[in-house]
Formats: C-alpha cells, structure tokens, sequence
C-alpha cells in the first residue's frame, strides 16, 4: 500500500477556528479510501472502528453497494468514523490547530462532540451504532419519510406542515426548510408548498421521518443508551441542534442528545450563533459540502472549507501556509 509521509505543516492556528460535521445523507460510496490508502492514521481510525463493529465497514464504504452504504444502520457508523479518520490526520499534520467551535448536522453532534473531547472516540462509536440501530428499528415500526422545501419563509413552512398533518425537521437556512412525516402527509404538504409560492418542493429519499415524533420509540432508546454513557463537558465551544446555543453541562448534553431525534436541527440558528461569536473559518470535516453551501446562504462572511477527500488536504497546506 502506497503509504506517504505525514508531514508536519508548520503553521500558526487561525485566531478564530471552528469544526463542522456532516450528518446522515452525506455519504457516497468510496468515501475515506483516499484518505485510508495515504495516511496510517486514518487507516488506524478505521481498523479500530471496524475491529469494534464486527462488520466490514471499510468495503462498505470503499465499495458499496450504495444501498447499503445508505441504510441507516451502517450511513451513521460510517460518516462517523470517516470524519473521525479526517480529523486524526488534520490533528497529526497541523499540530498547533486550535478549534474554539464544534457543531455537527444531526448525527454530526456526536462527532463534534467526540472532537471536543466529550466522548472516546469508542464510547461515541457505540452510542452512534446504538443510535443507528435504534433510528432504522423505528423507521420500520412507524414508516415515514421526509422533504425539502425550498423558497418558503420557516413559518409558512410551520404552517402547512400543521395543515397537512407533517412536522418541520430542519431549518437549514432561511428558505430551506425540511419536513418530516407520513408519506401521505409529505405528500400533502409538497402539494400545499407548491401552491403557494416554493420554488421546489423535494420528497427526499431517506429510510424514515426523522426529527419527528414518529421517532419517540427510539429517543427512548438512545436515552436508554445515553444514561449510562461517560460524558465530559466539551473542551471548546459547542453548539446543540436543538437549542442553537453553547452547551457545557454533560447532563444537558445527556438529555439533547436524545431529544435531538423528535426535534428540529436549528442549523441556520446554528450558523447564526457561529457568526456573532466571532468564528470566522470553519473546516467542514468528512463527506460532503453540505454544510459550506448552509454555510454561505446564513452567514456568507464565514469561510468554510470542506476536507472530505485527500485533495482537500494540500487545499489547507496552502491555505494555512498563508496564515
């Protein structure tokens, strides 16, 4: 295996640096393999996690198939840990690197979380299987699905959701909603946004209604799970879905965590709180661009550079070569 050095990127830190990671969703087949073939240490991140999970996660996501990769119960498990695989080379190849910022789309909290300290990286692999089995256990007893709304303020977007009987599941910014529900209701509801004025109303492809009541049975799970869990208060700052504010406490974090699952992902409130804090770079960490593209719609003063294929390091060489 062609193995190259990791080398040490002399640099200062950004004065203001922050961490973001991708949720479900953001998964692709082939992700991590470039990183896996190039740098030992996100081979070791990797081995680990499948070492732990008993299954082979690595051909999962270096080769598919693609409805595999995308099932619930192995699309969390892997986008963890392949952000985590990132992160450890990031953390190796710029030494002085400071984040005073974590947030994480949904199943990205816990990876934020592990980042900041919060969790061992096997602790938060656990809760994430856990929390992946839960979540596709749930799909299959309460079927459900989800859709975009784009071009629609939030609270019309609130509006007809209650009309057409489905739930708002994220605010990614201030005309990109997502719904959650039956499908009779996303239907309905893609029906009622097109009607009045949305520019797209999109039926998503996803295995459930997430973010909704239709997953109380596995909150209650996940809290199962998360009651006996190590939790320590995060080493930096970092941002819940559910409050779009700071949270230290582990009991607090304890309890989010779990309500996550039936509650809104307050992303552009997320964005929002980032930007007036002063955090002025961010690093989007694993698959994906999702979350720079959020990024420059809320607060288009912040720049987000995405590291989700080994290109994208001498992206940062260059960048942070200049600081």
């Amino acid at each position: 295996m062609g193995f190259y050095a990791d080398p040490v990127v002399n640099m200062p830190a950004p004065e203001k640096i922050g961490f973001l990671f991708p949720g479900q969703g953001a998964q692709f087949v082939g992700m991590g393999k470039d990183f896996y073939e190039k740098f030992p240490s996100a081979q070791r991140i990797f081995d680990s996690a499948e070492t732990y999970l008993q299954y082979p996660l690595t051909a999962i996501c270096f080769e598919g198939p693609e409805e595999k990769l995308t099932r619930t119960l192995y699309a969390q498990p892997a986008i963890f840990v392949m952000s985590l695989a990132v992160l450890a080379i990031l953390t190796e190849r710029y030494p002085d690197l400071s984040p005073k910022f974590a947030a994480g789309l949904s199943l990205g909290e816990f990876t934020a979380l592990t980042a900041a300290g919060s969790f061992s990286f096997l602790d938060g692999l656990r809760l994430v299987q856990q929390r992946a089995e839960a979540m596709e256990k749930c799909a299959a007893s309460h079927p459900g699905t989800m859709a975009s709304i784009i071009g629609l303020a939030a609270a019309d977007c609130e509006a007809l959701a209650k009309e057409a009987g489905c739930e708002v599941a994220n605010i990614n910014s201030s005309d990109q909603i997502v719904l959650s529900g039956t499908e009779s209701s996303i239907h309905r509801a893609c029906r009622l946004a097109e009607t009045r004025g949305a520019k797209r109303a999109l039926p998503l492809k996803v295995a459930g209604a997430f973010h909704s009541s239709l997953m109380r049975d596995a909150q209650e799970d996940l809290e199962k799970a998360l009651k006996g869990a190590a939790i320590r208060s995060p080493k930096y700052t970092f941002v819940s879905n559910v409050t779009a504010s700071a949270i230290h406490a582990p009991e607090e974090i304890r309890k989010l965590l779990a309500r996550q699952l039936t509650s809104p992902v307050r992303w552009a409130a997320t964005m929002e709180f980032a930007g007036e804090s002063g955090i002025s770079f961010f690093i989007e960490i694993g698959p994906g661009k999702v979350l720079k593209g959020l990024a420059r719609k809320r607060r288009p003063e912040i720049h987000v550079e995405a590291c989700g294929t080994a290109s994208d390091i001498q992206t940062l060489d260059n960048l942070f070569a200049k600081v």
